[in-house]
C-alpha cells in the first residue's frame, strides 16, 4: 500500500478562538473538532493531514518554508486577517514549489470592503470561502483532487 501523501493545513491568527468569537460568524465548532474532522477525512481520502495554528506571522511563513523540506505535499491556508496585509506570507506561498489552497470561513466577499483586497489569494492554486468551517473539507477534497485522488 502506498505511503499516504502529507497535508499541512495552517490556521492563521485568532482562528484558536473558533467558537467563542463572534459566533454567528464563524459558528460554534472548536478547532480542535475541526482539527480532528479534517485528519478523519484526510484518512478516507488517503491523505495524511497535519494541522498548525499560530497568530505569529513569522511562524507561518516558517512552516510554509519548510513544508516541502518536510515532506508535504500540499499546504491548506487560512492567513485570516492576514490575508489582507502580508505580502510576506504571499512570497513564502508564491516560492514554495507545493500547491496551496487558500480558506476562508465566512464569504469574504459579503463583508467588509477592506476584506475584498486579499495579498495572499493570488499566490494559491485556488480559494475556498463562504462555507463555514466546512471550506476546510471542501479545500482538503481540492488537495485530494490535485494530488491525483479520487474526490
Amino acid at each position: 500500500m502506498p505511503e499516504s501523501k502529507k497535508v499541512m493545513v495552517i490556521h492563521g491568527p485568532n482562528i484558536n478562538q473558533l467558537g467563542r468569537r463572534e459566533p454567528e460568524l464563524y459558528g460554534t465548532k472548536r478547532l480542535p473538532d475541526v482539527n480532528q474532522e479534517l485528519m478523519e477525512l484526510g484518512q478516507r481520502l488517503g491523505l495524511n493531514v497535519s494541522t498548525i495554528q499560530s497568530n505569529s506571522e513569522g511562524e507561518i511563513i516558517d512552516s510554509i518554508q519548510s513544508a516541502e523540506l518536510n515532506g508535504f505535499s500540499a499546504i491548506i491556508i487560512n492567513p485570516a486577517g492576514y490575508t489582507n496585509t502580508s505580502i510576506a506570507i504571499r512570497d513564502a506561498i508564491a516560492g514554495a514549489t507545493l500547491p496551496a489552497v487558500e480558506v476562508h470561513i465566512t464569504n469574504v466577499f459579503a463583508r467588509e470592503q477592506f476584506r475584498q483586497t486579499m495579498m495572499t489569494t493570488g499566490a494559491c492554486t485556488g480559494m475556498v470561502c463562504g462555507f463555514g468551517v466546512g471550506s476546510y473539507a471542501i479545500a482538503l477534497r481540492a488537495v485530494s483532487s490535485a494530488l491525483g485522488g479520487n474526490e
